[in-house]
């Protein structure tokens, strides 16, 4: 049972209603063979009910305060704790976002397991690469209600779609999202698999990486890692 102190106790009511399916299937990462991932973090060492390290919450929009916690997942008391996107705010121009500290760079690899949980509005997990700001970045998504993986860039808060691939993404299941960046091309891997290419060179210079969701998605998160 989460231990949070209020005004996160809602956030808390609604996580146990899902964290018996966040069960972490780990595995290996799309990424090219031979090359390893240069950070690597599972969240599991990490304390419970609390914001992870090495990460900052921000936000695109107005909206509900973000919450992003890690937990535990009670079906693997081995390794047992995710990182869980809990608030439940339905307005659909709302992504929160939680954005790693230690890391800046133009041409990375990033990749992540998800699993997207509930949402009405949407079920969506996402990867930010070139991150300047909250209102500027690449985001590459999944979204398990829609059924397709997207890549937008997002300037001056302004969300474009630069790409698509329709495909399913099944919800309370672990999948596996990827996303290379090197100069002005993107290439967008899902369970191993790439799904997009795109180019576009709107945003040049170095920036942070990170996870982002829309709206009220519930989305666990695991096994993050990234390379340049």
């Amino acid at each position: 049972m989460f231990r949070l102190a209020t005004p996160l106790c809602l956030a808390s009511c609604v996580a146990m209603v899902f964290l018996a399916g966040c069960s972490s299937r780990r595995g290996s990462a799309a990424g090219a063979p031979g090359r390893p991932w240069r950070h690597v973090v599972t969240f599991d060492r990490m304390d419970l009910d609390k914001p992870p390290r090495h990460f900052s919450v921000d936000q695109t929009h107005e909206g509900g305060t973000p919450v992003w916690l890690v937990t535990r997942d009670p079906q693997d008391a081995g390794r047992g704790r995710v990182l869980a996107q809990l608030s439940t705010d339905p307005t659909r121009g709302r992504y929160p976002l939680c954005i790693y500290d230690d890391f800046v760079g133009r041409d990375v690899a990033v990749s992540v397991r998800f699993k997207a949980m509930t949402g009405q509005v949407d079920q969506a997990a996402g990867i930010v690469v070139r991150y300047h700001d909250r209102n500027n970045y690449y985001v590459t998504r999944a979204n398990a209600l829609e059924g397709n993986v997207r890549f937008y860039k997002v300037q001056e808060g302004k969300r474009t779609q630069l790409a698509t691939a329709d495909l399913e993404v099944t919800a309370r299941q672990w999948h596996t999202l990827e996303i290379q960046a090197e100069g002005p091309r993107f290439d967008v891997s899902y369970d191993g698999r790439r799904v997009i290419q795109a180019e576009d060179q709107t945003f040049s210079e170095p920036g942070r990486v990170g996870l982002w969701t829309k709206a009220d998605s519930l989305t666990c998160f695991d096994d993050f890692k990234l390379r340049p």
